[in-house]
C-alpha cells in the first residue's frame, strides 16, 4: 500500500495548509479520503460512504494532519474490506437490470426504433426499451428516470399537501448522497431522483415526510405525528430505506 501524504510549509496557517482530502492506494486502486474537522469529536473516525464510494476521516479539534494520515494508514485494511463489500456498480447500458418503482427491468437497446424510452416485456421479463444510438443509451435512460421521478414526486407531494392543507412551491430533483429529500422554509421541495428506483411506497413516504415540514420545520413529536397522519406505514418505508437505500446509488455510474 502506498500513501500519498501532504507536507505543509511552516509558513502556512492551518486553514491554508489543510487539504480537503488525500489519496490512499489500496490493492492497486486510489481511494479518496475526505477530511472533516469536527470541534466536538473526541477521536479520529473513518466512515465509508456507499453512494460516493469514498472515505470520510473525521479529525478532532486538536488533531493533526500527521496523526490523521497515520490513523488512515493503520486502518487501510478495514477500508479495503468495507469497500469490497459495496455492491457492484450497474451502468445504464444494454443488458443491465435496473429497478423501476422497485421492480427489476432489463435494459433493451432498440437502435432502429423511433422514440426515446418506454417500458414493455422482453422474453417474459419487464423491460426498459431505449431507442437511438448506443452512445446515447445511458443519457436517455437517465433522463427518462428523472422525468418519471418528477412526475411521481410532484403527484405525491401535491396529494399530501392537499391532505394537510398546506402549499408547496417548486419541486426539484438532485442526486444527493446524504439525504433523500429536503424542504425549505418557503415550501420548495427537493428530492433525490433515485427514489424512482425504490418501491412506490418509499417514494410516497419521502414525499409525505417533506410536505410535513410545511407544518413543522423540525423533527419533534408533532412533526412525526403529522407524518404518520399522512403516511401510516412509515416504519416499513424507513426499514426498506435502511436496508436497501444505499444500494440505489449503485445504478447509473459510468
Amino acid at each position: 500500500m502506498l500513501f500519498r501524504a501532504f507536507q505543509p510549509s511552516r509558513r502556512q496557517t492551518q486553514a491554508e495548509a489543510e487539504p480537503g482530502h488525500f489519496v490512499l492506494r489500496i490493492a492497486g486502486a486510489e481511494v479518496s479520503v475526505q477530511l472533516r474537522r469536527n470541534a466536538r469529536a473526541r477521536r479520529y473516525t473513518l466512515r465509508v460512504r456507499a453512494p460516493t464510494r469514498d472515505v470520510v476521516l473525521t479529525i478532532p479539534a486538536r488533531g493533526t494532519l500527521r496523526e490523521a494520515y497515520d490513523f488512515a494508514q493503520r486502518h487501510a485494511g478495514w477500508v479495503e474490506t468495507r469497500l469490497a463489500r459495496l455492491p457492484e456498480i450497474v451502468a445504464f447500458a444494454p443488458g443491465a437490470l435496473i429497478p423501476l418503482r422497485g421492480a427489476p427491468h432489463r435494459v433493451v437497446h432498440r437502435p432502429g426504433a423511433r422514440g426515446t424510452v418506454w417500458t414493455g416485456t422482453e422474453e417474459g421479463e419487464a423491460a426498459l426499451y431505449v431507442a437511438g444510438e448506443a452512445a446515447h443509451v445511458g443519457r436517455r435512460l437517465g433522463d427518462y428516470l428523472r422525468r418519471e421521478a418528477r412526475r411521481d414526486l410532484v403527484e405525491a407531494a401535491q396529494r399530501h399537501a392537499g391532505a394537510l392543507g398546506v402549499s408547496i412551491a417548486r419541486v426539484t430533483l438532485r442526486d444527493t448522497a446524504s439525504r433523500w429529500g429536503s424542504c425549505s422554509s418557503g415550501g420548495a421541495l427537493s428530492f433525490s431522483w433515485r427514489l424512482i428506483l425504490a418501491p412506490p411506497s418509499v417514494l410516497d413516504y419521502l414525499a409525505a415526510h417533506e410536505v410535513a415540514h410545511r407544518r413543522e420545520m423540525n423533527h419533534g413529536p408533532r412533526f412525526w405525528a403529522t407524518v404518520d397522519g399522512l403516511f401510516p406505514e412509515r416504519a416499513a418505508a424507513e426499514l426498506w430505506l435502511k436496508k436497501h437505500g444505499a444500494s440505489l446509488h449503485r445504478y447509473g455510474a459510468e
